[in-house]
């Protein structure tokens, strides 16, 4: 749907652009449009801003079936306040059969890809399957990951899907201000059982 020279002209088109601004132009391009979440801190943000420019825009949510009370509770009252369209995508075994037969394997453990692939990667993939949109909103940040460093505002998923990451240039200081004057909620214990550091890839984007 779009070439590399295409993403090149509007992410210097849109470098400077507010994240409504950008979201704007990516629902120009295409209707066919989904946002995902994990819930995790700073979620909030990405899921107001593509709601008020156009509300009701599926929402996916796949949930490793680790995720901490307070992530529950967090998600539940953003589900609420902002009235998300939610679409739940959970892994095929539950995590209580996953603990007797594998645990939570360490990044270097052999079962590590496996245990990935059957909590985030697999439920990601059926959702994307199910929704086949055109434009897929993130809250991907510049200085995340090194690879999430080299992307900008707008890529190409490894299935051509249309990447918009509106707050890419945004610090957690100005994320911060953002949520303070939208009276948004924030939730710092989060848990992703695939990554053990937080500048770790998480498999999704990569």
């Amino acid at each position: 749907m779009f070439t590399e020279n295409q993403i090149e002209v509007l992410n210097k088109s849109f470098e400077k652009a507010s994240p409504s601004e950008i979201i704007q132009k990516a629902f120009e391009l295409s209707n066919e449009a989904v946002v995902t979440t994990n819930f995790r801190p700073y979620e909030a943000a990405i899921l107001h801003a593509v709601n008020s420019v156009k509300a009701k825009t599926s929402v996916i949510w796949c949930d490793t079936g680790y995720n901490t009370p307070q992530t529950y509770r967090h998600a539940e009252q953003i589900i609420k306040d902002l009235d998300l369209n939610v679409f739940l995508y959970v892994p095929k075994q539950t995590a209580s059969h996953r603990d007797v037969v594998m645990g939570i394997p360490s990044v270097d453990a052999p079962e590590h890809a496996l245990f990935t692939e059957q909590v985030k990667l697999e439920p990601f993939k059926r959702a994307m399957d199910e929704h086949k949109p055109k434009v897929w909103f993130t809250n991907l940040r510049q200085g995340q990951t090194a690879f999430r460093n080299s992307i900008g505002i707008f890529s190409l998923s490894k299935d051509g899907v249309l990447k918009v990451s509106p707050f890419y240039f945004w610090s957690d200081e100005k994320l911060d201000t953002y949520l303070e004057e939208n009276k948004l909620p924030n939730e710092f214990k989060y848990f992703d059982p695939t990554k053990a550091l937080e500048n770790r890839e998480c498999g999704l984007h990569a």
